[in-house]
This record gives structure tokens, C-alpha cells and sequence, in this order.
């Protein structure tokens, strides 16, 4: 049996750090999402995810890999966002099981007017606070952090950078 390798007194500062901001932030972003728009982050994530793709159209699986969703849950979320008004659903063509969710135009403004205020506080919360050489930090251990816990295709389909 492997020894155990606890973590020592800095590993579990920064572990605790970690893990605090980035639960406040979460905690934040969905507390004022929830206020603001009436949206979880879960759903603006699924029409944030469809306005930036070509003709603002994903097939539900890799609407679920970009979201790092399981398919119900990206189902559920579609099926709110469809009885919106804001998503609909499309077959896909010669695919019998596939299905596309499709950004409708009541859709794109609504994401528009909630963007808005999301990327300010994004912005406030985070980009704001740290230096430029702080910002290139968070994103190369986001990275390497992801990309630890996925593998390349995963990363691909959730439209990882790396």
C-alpha cells in the first residue's frame, strides 16, 4: 500500500486559498447571476457557449463537453432555456439521435443584456485584481490543472486552448 503524502503546512495554505476563492467567486457570480438575470450559471454557461458558436448552434454532446455537463443536466438546462424562448432544439440531419441547440434571436439579447453585467464583475472580482504577470499565472495553472483532469479529446471539445 503507497504511503500516504500529506500535505504539508504551505501546500495546505494553498490548498484552503484556493479552495476559498474560488468558492466565493463561484458562490458570487451565481448569487448575482441568479439576481440580475434569474439565471443559475449553469444556464447563462449554455447560452454563453451557443452565442459564441458558428450559427450559435452546438450538438447537445459537445454542448455537454463545453459545459463539462453530464447530458441530462445539458438537457434539463436546454429545456428551461427552450420553454424561455431563448434556445430551441433542431435534429440534426441524417443523424436520427442527434440534436443541435440553436441560440434564438430572443436568445441572443438576452445574453447580450446579461453579458453585460457578467463581464464587468468578472472583471471587478478577478481581472482587476491582479498584474498582468498575476492574470498569465491563473491562466497556466488553470491549464495545467485541467489538463491534468481531462484528456486531450475532453479538453478539445470543451474548446480548451491549450
Amino acid at each position: 500500500m503507497a504511503k500516504t503524502r500529506w500535505l504539508d503546512d504551505e501546500e495546505q495554505a494553498t490548498w484552503r486559498s484556493f479552495l476559498l476563492a474560488s468558492r466565493m467567486l463561484m458562490d458570487r457570480v451565481e448569487r448575482d447571476l441568479k439576481q440580475d438575470a434569474g439565471l443559475s450559471f449553469a444556464y447563462y454557461d449554455v447560452l454563453s457557449r451557443l452565442s459564441e458558436a458558428p450559427g450559435r448552434s452546438m450538438r447537445m454532446a459537445d454542448l455537454a463537453a463545453a459545459c463539462v455537463f453530464d447530458r441530462s443536466r445539458t438537457s434539463h438546462a436546454v429545456d428551461r432555456l427552450v420553454r424561455d424562448g431563448w434556445v430551441r432544439r433542431e435534429e440534426a440531419a441524417g443523424d436520427a439521435r442527434g440534436q443541435f441547440a440553436v441560440l434564438t434571436p430572443e436568445g441572443v439579447k438576452e445574453v447580450r443584456r446579461i453579458a453585460r453585467r457578467h463581464v464587468e464583475q468578472v472583471r471587478s472580482l478577478v481581472f482587476d485584481r491582479l498584474s498582468p504577470a498575476q492574470r498569465d499565472s491563473l491562466r497556466e495553472i488553470s491549464g495545467v490543472l485541467a489538463e491534468g483532469m481531462a484528456d486531450d479529446a475532453a479538453l478539445a471539445r470543451m474548446g480548451w486552448p491549450g
